[in-house]
C-alpha cells in the first residue's frame, strides 16, 4: 500500500517569533491527533525553513506525494498567487496537492468561541454580548465577503450581535466596531480575533479592543483549528489516493 502522503503545513511567517511558536504548537497538535501522519511546517518569509527547503528535503529522501495546506483562513493573496507560485518551483518528482485554506468552516467559529469562554465569557453571555470578528483584513473584495459572511451567520447562534472588524487594508477599524455595538446597547462587547498567530496586525486588533470588556486570544492551536487542517487534508488526498489507487 503506498504511504499517505506527506502534510506540508504553509506558515505566512513572521519577524514576530510568537508567530512561529505558535505555527509550530498547533502542528505539534496535528501530529498528536494523527500519530502516523508525517507533518511538515514550511514558511513563506522570515522564518525557516522555508517551503522550498521542505520540499526539496522530501523529494531528497524519495518522497513522492504532498499535500500543501495553506495555513490561511481566506482565500486572498498569498493563496491565489503566493502559494501556487512557490509550490510551481517544487522538485519535478513531487505530486503536489494544494489544499483548500481553512475558512469558512464550522470548526473555525468552534474555536473562537472557545477563546472567548477561556476569556471569561459563558454560553449564558450570548444572548447580551455584541462580538467583534476582528480579523487582519485584505484588499481581496473576495476574503472581505467572506469575514462579512461570517459574521453574518455567527450572529444567528445567539450573540447580541456580531460585526466584522479589520486591522487593515479596509474598514471597520476593531476599535470603531467595539463603539458601534455599545452604541446598540449591548450588556458587554467582545472582541474575538480571527486570526492564527500572535504578531503586528494581531497586536493592532489588541489595541483596538481597548474599550472592549473581552479580548479573546488567537486561535493558534485551538483542537478545533488542529482538526480543520486535518480535515483539510482529507480532503486534499482522497482524490490522490484516488490516482495511486490506494
Amino acid at each position: 500500500m503506498p504511504m499517505q502522503p506527506v502534510l506540508v503545513v504553509i506558515a505566512h511567517g513572521s519577524r514576530d517569533p510568537r508567530h512561529a511558536a505558535t505555527v509550530h504548537a498547533l502542528v505539534r497538535r496535528v501530529r498528536e491527533l494523527r500519530p502516523g501522519l508525517r507533518v511538515e511546517t514550511g514558511f513563506l518569509d522570515f522564518n525557516v525553513p522555508s517551503v522550498q527547503g521542505v520540499l526539496e528535503s522530501l523529494a531528497a529522501e524519495g518522497v513522492r506525494d504532498v499535500v500543501a495546506l495553506p495555513l490561511l483562513l481566506t482565500r486572498a493573496f498569498h493563496a491565489k498567487a503566493d502559494i501556487p507560485a512557490v509550490l510551481a518551483e517544487a522538485p519535478a518528482r513531487l505530486r503536489i496537492r494544494q489544499a483548500d485554506v481553512l475558512g469558512p468552516s464550522p470548526l473555525l467559529l468552534a474555536a473562537l468561541e472557545r477563546r472567548l469562554y477561556e476569556a471569561g465569557l459563558s454560553p449564558a453571555d450570548k444572548s447580551s454580548t455584541g462580538v467583534v470578528l476582528a480579523s487582519a483584513g485584505s484588499t481581496d473584495p473576495e476574503a472581505i465577503a467572506v469575514i462579512a459572511e461570517i459574521a453574518r451567520e455567527w450572529r444567528h447562534t445567539g450573540w447580541c450581535a456580531v460585526r466584522p472588524a479589520f486591522a487593515s487594508a479596509s474598514l471597520p477599524r476593531t476599535e470603531d466596531a467595539v463603539r458601534e455595538l455599545r452604541a446598540l446597547g449591548c450588556e458587554r462587547v467582545a472582541v474575538a480575533p480571527y486570526v492564527l498567530a500572535p504578531g503586528f496586525l494581531p497586536d493592532r486588533i489588541a489595541r483596538g479592543a481597548a474599550e472592549a470588556d473581552v479580548l479573546a486570544d488567537v486561535l493558534g492551536p485551538a483542537p478545533e483549528v488542529a482538526r480543520l487542517l486535518l480535515a483539510r487534508y482529507e480532503e486534499a488526498r482522497a482524490p490522490m489516493l484516488t490516482a495511486i489507487g490506494a
